[in-house]
């Protein structure tokens, strides 16, 4: 790696932060490692406008990450629900068990103190080190990955263990000696408003003038990433089971698995199974709901009947205004709110 590089890069990334970076997100300027591990952990392929809701309404509920780890499971996925990659959720709450049982209440100092803890990988650790503690460490999200990629014309797949590593150590070498922590807000500001996936702005980038992506001509080339999931389509029937006080019937998801822990009506595998479970019932079908998840397509169907009409498989029996308080999955909270 150039020379020039290494020592202008930094410089360039803190001065265009301090000018032009985002410094009005409620999780900046503090210091307070749970606020900023809190942000990350939501933040982790979710977008800023997304998690600002659910960030205050966690740090309203739970102002510290005793009161968080205080809590039980269900209460942080029902807080969580709608965000998504709900494993987030189950490894925030251990990481705050972890932090108040382990640690005294107290994150430790050190990314690689941090890494010990449950669901905190490198480049969290990092970013919460370098915010919080000044640790003079590397961060590689998304957008971090896609702004380095680009600077350097990093041609290595990151499908790859080894090209990734490549990267981790190109980034460690390009820290500024200083000002860590700015640098390290300023390659995500870099990446989420200037250096973006499809259509970066270069023209305006402050870096452009050492980026060698662009003086090639092809910054959407990187970063190179060959290995593509093949996307799944999946097919459930819910039963929507209702007794006359309005009690909805529920059942709790496995603990691993796609939508793990939370609660939806009862799911069945195909139409058949799902009307032999209501015996001689008559059921409503509602419009199919098509979801969208990571790795597959999910088309839901539902089936709706009044409870004295129907066996009911086992379950629990929930008022529909105490429904809030259960973590239920995004399609399905829409579904009972529209119906």
């Amino acid at each position: 790696m150039p020379e020039a590089l290494i020592s202008d890069f930094g410089k360039t990334v803190v001065a265009w932060q301090r000018r032009h970076g985002r410094h009005t997100l409620p999780w900046q300027n503090t210091r307070d490692p749970y606020r900023v591990w809190l942000s990350e952990i939501m933040l982790q392929q979710t977008q800023v406008v997304t998690v600002l809701g659910y960030y205050e309404r966690f740090l309203a509920r739970w102002p510290r990450v005793t009161d968080l780890a205080a809590a039980t499971l269900d209460e942080v996925l029902a807080m969580w629900a709608g965000l998504g990659y709900y494993s987030r959720a189950r490894n925030l709450h251990g990481c705050a068990k972890a932090v108040a049982e382990l640690h005294g209440g107290e994150f430790p100092r050190s990314a690689a103190g941090l890494q010990t803890l449950p669901g905190i990988g490198r480049s969290t650790a990092a970013a919460v080190a370098a915010f919080c503690f000044g640790e003079r460490v590397a961060i590689l999200d998304g957008n971090v990955k896609r702004v380095l990629s680009r600077v350097l014309a990093f041609d290595g797949d990151l499908s790859s263990s080894a090209a990734e590593k490549a990267l981790w150590n190109h980034a460690t070498e390009l820290l500024p000696a200083q000002d860590v922590d700015r640098y390290t807000q300023g390659l995500m500001d870099l990446g989420a408003t200037v250096c973006t996936a499809r259509s970066p702005n270069c023209l305006i980038c402050a870096v452009q003038p050492l980026c060698r992506g662009q003086h090639e001509g092809e910054p959407t080339r990187f970063p190179v990433k060959t290995r593509k999931l093949k996307r799944g389509r999946r097919e459930n029937w819910w039963l929507w089971i209702q007794d006359a006080g309005g009690q909805v019937l529920l059942q709790q998801r496995p603990g691993t698995g796609v939508w793990a822990g939370l609660w939806t009506l009862p799911m069945f595998d195909d139409e058949a199974s799902a009307r032999a479970a209501l015996g001689r019932a008559s059921p409503e079908t509602l419009p199919r709901i098509e979801h969208a998840l990571t790795h597959f397509d999910w088309v839901l169907h539902t089936l709706r009947t009044d409870a004295a009409a129907a066996t009911a498989p086992a379950g629990t029996w929930v008022a529909r205004e105490k429904l809030a308080h259960y973590a239920l999955p995004a399609p399905l909270k829409k579904l009972i709110e529209e119906s």
